[in-house]
């Protein structure tokens, strides 16, 4: 499967009293598919502004960013409200910092869900038993396959972000975007939580952007950019 994401030019800004305030300034990277590209930087300075753009939640006021698939290549800027719903719930996962998982569905239901919503036009709906059995298979590979039927309120911090994990992954997506995936979890909870996003994103080869103020992981990464008042750079990746 080709993959890749890339940002051009991006450029976002909020009001601010009488003028504008610039989130984002002329933003330009690329990753590519099965990869992870890490980005740091301090709070206010433009990570989360640049996942919102990415995932199709902001529209920026200018630049492109592009998604590249099989399919064809696709300006998740140029979407429309619905059209951007749609290619977020069929070819973007979105790992947020809280897993903000259903209290009232179990982690297998929490992937069922998923694919319902993320179905993608024209294709056959897929038998409830096919689904369970894929649900079941992402949540053995985030090591969560005896907890299967177990809702949130029984689940760990790190467990629940495990789910959110498999939950991203469940339709398959060309993009996935993650945020601060380890900012609630001890040292070796978040050496495990970063395992499993290497592991999974090569195995299913999702471009891969990573937010992050964890550094200690950084030298695991295919690339680092640090981002400050809004412009991004590219680093070179940490020596072990």
């Amino acid at each position: 499967m080709t993959v890749a994401l890339t940002a051009e030019n991006v450029t976002l800004t909020y009001p601010d009293g009488a003028g504008r305030l610039t989130a984002l300034d002329r933003v330009n990277l690329h990753v590519t598919g099965g990869s992870v590209a890490a980005v740091t930087g301090s709070s206010g300075s433009g990570k989360s502004s640049l996942l919102a753009v990415v995932s199709t939640l902001t529209r920026p006021d200018s630049g492109r960013v592009l998604l590249e698939t099989d399919s064809g290549t696709v300006d998740l800027t140029s979407l429309g409200r619905r059209a951007a719903a749609t290619v977020r719930r069929s070819s973007v996962g979105i790992v947020f910092q809280q897993p903000n998982l259903l209290s009232a569905l179990t982690a297998i239901e929490q992937l069922e869900v998923t694919a319902r919503l993320g179905r993608r036009s024209r294709t056959p709906t897929p038998r409830r038993r096919e689904t369970r059995s894929k649900a079941g298979e992402l949540l053995d590979a985030v090591g969560l396959g005896d907890h299967r039927t177990k809702y949130p309120a029984q689940l760990s911090g790190g467990q629940r972000q495990r789910v959110n994990i498999a939950r991203a992954l469940m339709n398959d997506p060309a993009l996935l975007v993650i945020d601060e995936p380890t900012s609630a979890l001890d040292t070796e909870r978040g050496a495990a939580v970063i395992d499993l996003i290497l592991t999974v994103v090569r195995q299913r080869g999702a471009a891969t952007l990573l937010v992050t103020h964890d550094r200690t992981h950084l030298h695991r990464m295919d690339a680092v950019y640090r981002m400050a008042d809004g412009t991004l750079d590219r680093q070179s990746v940490p020596v072990a």
